[in-house]
């Protein structure tokens, strides 16, 4: 085999579309990606072990908020549809991981869908594949648990950068991308997002770009899968440590009497050495209560404290019990216990307009609620029901909104805009916002926190 052709090969197969593209993991990031080859005209093939998922997909029906059945089914048009056996990786020419990648609750990265996914494709890989982990993670994964997985098996034979300094396609083709999806953004197109990519070898950094280069308007190489695995994590930990910044100014805020919104609204002003970050009841997402964790876990094995990075964590994570104790005290000054309250929360997503739950400090709001004492509960427009999760076992309904004027207190935690604050504000006893939801308003029953 002329490893030469076989790139120019597989590059060809790209131009053409004729590659066939695998997803596996088809959650908030592996399905809107599979729609984006679809949308390209490529044949992909979706891998997901939920077979609710995988039923719900072939059925022309979706199950993210922002994705409608429409997209689906020209997604199907294309040639997509979704599968649970894995042993159909030998068929696909490139091989994108997008499954989560939480924490454990003292912290350290759980790999478990990382390593199960790499050890179920692992033994149908072949040479001329290319197989690319988009999973946040740590520095050094891919080099240190994906390379060594696929190693193992004989039928996969990869090369080191030292033993390939031309690109060539002798082999299984390994790299990092990472992805930088942003729920709720309406205003910066999905494909406009430049795309950083670091191969295993210039060979799969050669190939990853250019199969990014067919759905994304720019690629940015990097010389290593750890440097794309740290770019990461560097831009969402400059987010979550702003965001401490700011959440811990509000405290300061409150107790001199000073309005933090006004403040930050006035140093926005400032045409240079300044970028805005908001405050609110905590973090939540995937990325930016988790990354910060993954490097602080690989420090340690550098001998190295990120102080830093862990008390912006700290910081964030104590947002939603500073926010029941200013509940607390609100309510105190109306001559209410919060034990004996009834507590309306408005909106449990993690970020406003988004149907996603994962690491909201809502749900920690409503866990510290209730083990106060308190009656709690919520509207979302995105959450009919909020059921059992890896971090709380909630069983609750939504309340309709019409119900407001029944409850001691409500809650602003997700600024949703689909909610009319004026309404709201007008049949609230008591409203706290602490997403500035309500600016412009005035009211003595409106409290911002």
């Amino acid at each position: 085999m002329n490893p030469a052709a076989t790139l120019a090969d597989f590059l060809a197969r790209i131009e053409s579309r004729s590659a066939r593209i695998g997803i596996v993991g088809l959650g908030y990031v592996g399905l809107p990606l599979a729609l984006l080859f679809a949308e390209e005209r490529f044949r992909v093939t979706g891998l997901d072990i939920d077979p609710a998922k995988v039923a719900k997909l072939n059925a022309g029906q979706s199950y993210i908020h922002r994705i409608l059945p429409d997209h689906i089914h020209a997604a199907q048009q294309a040639g997509f549809h979704a599968i649970a056996d894995f042993a159909q990786v030998a068929h696909l020419d490139a091989i994108l991981i997008c499954v989560p990648t939480p924490l454990h609750p003292d912290h350290t990265p759980d790999m478990t869908y990382v390593q199960s996914t790499i050890a179920s494709i692992a033994p149908h890989l072949h040479p001329g594949q290319l197989v690319i982990l988009e999973s946040t993670t740590w520095p050094g994964t891919t080099a240190e648990l994906i390379v060594p997985t696929i190693e193992r098996h004989d039928n996969a034979v990869l090369r080191t950068p030292a033993e390939t300094p031309n690109p060539t396609l002798n082999g299984v083709l390994v790299a990092f991308s990472p992805e930088r999806e942003d729920p709720g953004n309406t205003t910066t197109p999905r494909r406009e997002i430049p795309k950083v990519v670091g191969g295993f070898d210039p060979a799969a950094t050669t190939a990853a770009c250019a199969l990014y280069n067919a759905i994304f308007t720019a690629t940015v190489p990097l010389s290593s899968p750890a440097a794309a695995e740290m770019t990461k994590l560097v831009e969402n930990i400059y987010r979550s440590v702003n965001i401490a910044l700011v959440n811990e100014l509000k405290q300061l805020c409150l107790r001199m009497g000073i309005d933090v919104w006004e403040v930050l609204e006035a140093a926005s002003t400032k045409p240079f050495g300044f970028h805005p970050f908001a405050p609110g009841p905590g973090v939540g997402g995937h990325c930016i209560p988790v990354d910060p964790f993954y490097l602080t876990w690989k420090a340690q094995q550098y001998d190295f404290t990120t102080r830093f990075i862990e008390l912006a964590g700290k910081v964030n994570e104590s947002m939603p019990a500073f926010v029941v104790d200013q509940t607390r005290q609100a309510l105190a000054a109306r001559n209410l216990d919060l034990a004996s309250a009834m507590v309306l929360i408005l909106g449990v997503a993690y970020k406003r307009d988004v149907d996603d739950l994962r690491e909201s400090p809502a749900l920690t709001v409503i866990n510290l609620l209730r083990s106060a004492g308190a009656q709690v509960s919520y509207n979302d427009p995105y959450f009919p029901e909020v059921g059992s999760g890896r971090h709380y076992d909630l069983k609750m309904k939504c309340t309709p909104l019409e119900q407001i004027p029944n409850f001691d207190c409500v809650l602003i935690l997700t600024n949703h805009s689909d909610y009319d604050y004026p309404t709201i504000a007008a049949q609230s006893k008591l409203l706290i916002d602490t997403r500035n939801a309500t600016q412009g308003l005035h009211s003595p029953n409106i409290i911002r926190c």
